[in-house]
């Protein structure tokens, strides 16, 4: 129970940082890793059943909060949301693990799902602290990518222009 108070204080201690210190990426990230804990707690199940099977409850949420760091990953000029990305997909492999073979011991599925989350948060606090970096070494850290837009001014479409 200790651990879920430590995750707990840390969890809002990086998502008052990163509330303070980030950009647009930083802000829904800890928006969506927030929420995604927050609902994870509402739907594990009770204690004496506990990852005796699959969560399904939690399975739901990790598959939301995966798709969307996965989308914020495709948008956001970070690199750290591809890594969250990753870690969460880990977490998913361990619900499929527990699908296709149920007699998995209980407390190491729950441990394939949340020993990633330490990681997560730090994954975060290193994005925020980069992007404070960039804002002081180029006084600018533009939040989204340009993939539509080939980089420089746009020119005219070929032909006459006048």
């Amino acid at each position: 129970m200790a651990v879920n108070y430590v995750f707990l204080i840390l969890l809002i201690a990086c998502c008052a940082f990163a509330f303070l210190r980030g950009g647009a990426p930083e802000w829904i990230g800890m928006a969506i890793y927030a929420a995604g804990s927050v609902l994870t707690f509402v739907v594990v199940s009770a204690p004496p059943i506990r990852f005796r099977g699959i969560e399904v409850g939690v399975f739901i949420v990790d598959i939301g909060v995966f798709i969307g760091f996965v989308l914020l990953a495709l948008r956001a000029e970070r690199f750290w949301p591809l890594w969250v990305s990753a870690l969460i997909g880990l977490g998913l492999v361990g619900h499929l693990a527990m699908l296709l073979h149920p007699r998995v011991i209980p407390w190491a599925y729950a441990v394939v799902l949340s020993i990633w989350s330490y990681p997560i948060l730090l994954l975060m606090v290193v994005g925020t602290v980069l992007h404070q970096r960039r804002l002081k070494r180029n006084g600018a850290d533009p939040s989204w990518t340009r993939s539509s837009v080939p980089p420089g001014p746009l020119s005219p479409p070929p032909g006459r222009t006048g």
